[in-house]
């Protein structure tokens, strides 16, 4: 029987750890095979690919159920012999809906290593087995529950990544699972539907971790609370230490209010800068909204840690609208708390209900109204109405054009001391999507609608116009026409470049281009304190073209003297 264990991704750089998993604990199979597609590929070819085989297993997740469905359509149309085996969280729970679809002949709910096996070797007779769901000729649904905890021991031998080709894996996100469940109950997630938390063998661990080192790039931990056990933690921290490539990036999920100090202080005394990355889930600041969903968290511990680590380690935070209890004015409160953190990335996502999740189970007690197609994000409940959702949009588009990006990093943090970052956002939001997509755009058109926004609602605050310009032509590679300032003469720009103490090389004016702005203020200052201290300043731009600019902070009344 030749068998495909394959998913959609939802990008070419994005990889999945589960097929390559129960590929390989099952690969003395004879006809077993394993290949990923993107939810972006032409869905015709993906099924003329898989048509070739008599059972193709797909792992579905809310990001490609939709685009999975649609494939299992156009394999039956070509080949109505194929059966398609469908597993993961997508269809863990709630299935009564996909089962009967005709595309859809068995799924496995659950954890899938002990089912998956079990369904290879009683092929075609599988109608007995546990967690698996079928179909009789009639229609007739079968399914018997009986979960089991797989043993993860069987991984301590087991290398998921030898069968891709080591060239590939430099530009891809790599995957490595340490361990499975989590000790809390957030119920709008799915992790907390399994509070046991076991792990898997620790030479699993570390030889998935070299070969990935030696081979890839970007690794990324799928432990939702990693920093769990101390000497876990610290163990493969400085294992990671002891064999990392240059170019390595380790990224962790981690919960910062019970990051234990021996923990900060290793990191603290030994992680080089750029090699972490934290997600840290914050969620919301308010706490009768936590509790309500069973969440416990302490800001203002987190709040200090991040700050402690802030300088060593990359922070992803993560914010989510839509929760119970959770109004206008408490995301506004939470939004612009975490915003001064200044995190590289601050994501703003929309509740979703996931199948399984109590929150979906108790969404009735909240007025909650939620889309019912994957990802099945709110729409309205007794807290927030369709129109504040929506403006909220708005907002996180903003939120992710300027800041994410980050185009406009150095403009936000001066509106976060002066004004409020969140009436901000939501005006530069709408100003923005007034004339273009928040998808599809041009980079002119990023600086070109926040000048006209702060020109007509902040026109007396020279410095915001300043930062504009200044972040403006800073993110560019080549020289860029100025915006708004107009640029010191050339006399006294060559003046300026002759006296800086840099060498620029013999041919530096063919070599390079540069740009020199007058400023009110000391952006040197303002960028080492968050503080404005005025005056008369000039900034000197040197561009390369092959890489980002340089930046020259000068004290124009010294230089020129």
């Amino acid at each position: 029987m030749k068998v495909l264990l394959t998913t959609l991704n939802a990008k070419y750089i994005h990889t999945n750890l589960a097929i390559r998993l129960l590929y390989q604990l099952n690969r003395e199979w004879p006809g077993l095979a394993w290949r990923e597609f993107t939810i972006k590929q032409d869905q015709d070819e993906t099924a003329r690919f898989c048509a070739d085989f008599e059972v193709v297993a797909f792992s579905c997740y809310i990001w490609n159920i939709t685009q999975t469905l649609s494939v299992a359509r156009k394999i039956k149309a070509l080949s109505p012999a194929v059966q398609i085996l469908l597993g993961g969280p997508e269809v863990s729970y709630d299935w009564q809906d996909v089962i009967v679809r005709p595309e859809v002949d068995f799924i496995i709910t659950g954890e899938g290593e002990t089912p998956f096996r079990e369904f290879l070797y009683a092929w075609p007779e599988v109608g007995h087995l546990a967690n698996l769901i079928s179909k009789t000729e009639g229609g007739e649904i079968r399914y018997f529950s009986n979960p089991v905890t797989f043993e993860l021991e069987n991984y301590r031998f087991i290398r998921p990544w030898q069968n891709d080709p080591p060239e590939d894996l430099r530009s891809k996100v790599l995957y490595v699972e340490t361990s499975r469940g989590c000790p809390y109950k957030c119920e709008f997630c799915l992790a907390s539907l399994d509070n046991k938390v076991r792990y898997l063998p620790d030479e699993h661990i570390k030889q998935t971790l070299l070969y990935l080192m030696e081979h890839g790039r970007v690794v990324k931990f799928l432990d939702r609370t990693f920093n769990m056990k101390r000497d876990f933690t610290i163990d493969i921290f400085t294992f990671i230490l002891a064999n990392y490539r240059p170019g390595n990036v380790f990224q962790f999920e981690i919960t910062a209010d019970i990051l234990h100090p021996d923990i900060i202080r290793f990191i603290q005394e030994n992680v080089p800068k750029g090699l972490f990355r934290f997600e840290i889930g914050i969620q919301t600041v308010n706490q009768k909204a936590n509790l309500e969903v069973s969440r416990k968290q302490n800001f203002d511990k987190t709040k200090g840690i991040i700050l402690q680590l802030a300088d060593k380690v990359e922070m992803h935070l993560d914010l989510i609208v839509g929760l119970a209890l959770d109004r206008w004015d408490d995301i506004k409160f939470s939004f612009e708390e975490v915003f001064k953190l200044f995190a590289p990335e601050l994501q703003m996502g929309f509740l979703k209900f996931l199948k399984g999740t109590p929150v979906r189970e108790k969404h009735e007690q909240h007025g909650f109204v939620f889309d019912p197609e994957p990802p099945y994000q709110i729409i309205e409940s007794n807290y927030l109405s369709r129109q504040e959702l929506a403006r909220l949009e708005v907002l996180e588009n903003a939120l992710e054009i300027y800041w994410n990006k980050p185009r406009a990093s150095r403009t936000l943090r001066y509106v976060t001391a002066q004004y409020s970052i969140f009436d901000f956002l939501l005006g530069l939001g709408k100003c923005f999507g007034e004339r273009h997509d928040f998808h599809q755009y041009a980079l002119s058109d990023v600086y070109e609608r926040i000048l006209v926004f702060a020109k007509n609602n902040y026109p007396d605050d020279q410095i915001l116009l300043e930062l504009i310009e200044i972040d403006h032509c800073l993110y560019q590679k080549v020289r860029p026409r100025p915006l708004h300032l107009a640029e010191i003469g050339a006399f006294e720009k060559t003046t300026l470049i002759k006296q800086m103490d840099v060498n620029f090389g013999e041919n530096w004016q063919g070599k390079a281009r540069f740009l020199a702005l007058p400023l009110s203020f000391d952006l040197e200052v303002f960028e080492q304190e968050n503080r404005i201290e005025t005056g008369e300043f000039s900034l000197l731009i040197r561009y390369v073209g092959t890489g980002p600019s340089e930046a020259f902070y000068l004290n124009q009344l010294a230089v020129m003297s």
